[in-house]
């Protein structure tokens, strides 16, 4: 099955993958919880004050959730990302957790990851996978083909403030007011079903239209043969403080923090 998976992945930037990960719901939802009620460093609540649709999320956090280690170290996911990047070694980068209440109209703006991470690579992968059912409406949405269009363009939060950086980023153009322009792809989706994407790819969400459910989610990134770390003249997301001054551009990624799975 992988085999066709992995050409349109190589051809898209972005394949759906269907209830690979059925066995572990249990796992990454009590995960979540967790993450919730013991928030990390860098814990976001972009709804602040409001008492319905929040939107919160966490990331970096999996060496201290056991859930979010355990899918890491024993689910099939650094196997299916292996086989689906043509690595010889794949490594986890961080973990993302993003929650969308019933009826958020917070919107996750169009971007691609690339210059928010302070690493540089080309085999990239994000697992994106729905802990709840996912409506077309609501669902993660991808710019087929983007992540061949050599181009960095400038990372924004999601609150839409800009990050300043010394490099001369592109602004990205305007994507839903050109959507008949672009070959946007994205899917329905049910717990245990996956999204693999590049993290070069264009991507962003809309609000959660639900009305009964949230849209909870866990990403978990990859990285796989020629992964090193790059200075990007400014914040960064993960930020990873300890690491400035540290590494120069070029260096290895330490292995510790970013150890190889498979």
């Amino acid at each position: 099955m992988l085999e066709e998976e992995r050409e349109i992945f190589k051809r898209d930037g972005v394949v759906v993958l269907r209830g690979l990960f059925k066995d572990w719901m249990d796992v990454l939802t009590a995960g979540v919880n967790a993450n919730e009620q013991n928030p990390g460093e860098w814990f976001r609540d972009y709804t602040p004050g409001e008492s319905k649709g929040r939107f919160w999320a966490d990331y970096c956090n999996w060496q201290r959730i056991q859930e979010f280690k355990q899918f890491i170290e024993e689910s099939p996911a650094a196997e299916i990302v292996k086989n689906l990047m043509q690595a010889q070694r794949v490594r986890i980068f961080h973990e993302h957790v993003l929650v969308k209440a019933a009826g958020s109209s917070k919107v996750t703006p169009w971007h691609h990851d690339t210059p928010y991470y302070p690493v540089d690579a080309k085999q990239t992968l994000s697992l994106w996978i729905p802990l709840d059912p996912v409506s077309r409406e609501s669902t993660i949405e991808f710019v087929a083909g983007s992540h061949q269009w050599d181009a960095l363009y400038r990372p924004q939060s999601f609150t839409g403030e800009y990050y300043q950086h010394n490099s001369k980023e592109e602004i990205l153009p305007d994507i839903d007011a050109n959507r008949d322009q672009y070959n946007i792809l994205g899917w329905a989706l049910e717990p245990g079903d996956a999204v693999a994407f590049d993290y070069r790819t264009v991507h962003g969400a809309p609000g959660n239209l639900s009305s009964t459910h949230s849209r909870r989610a866990v990403s978990f990134r990859w990285l796989g043969d020629d992964a090193v770390y790059v200075d990007r003249g400014g914040k960064t997301s993960p930020q990873y403080p300890h690491l400035i001054g540290k590494l120069a551009t070029g260096d290895a990624l330490p292995e510790d923090e970013f150890p190889f799975v498979a």
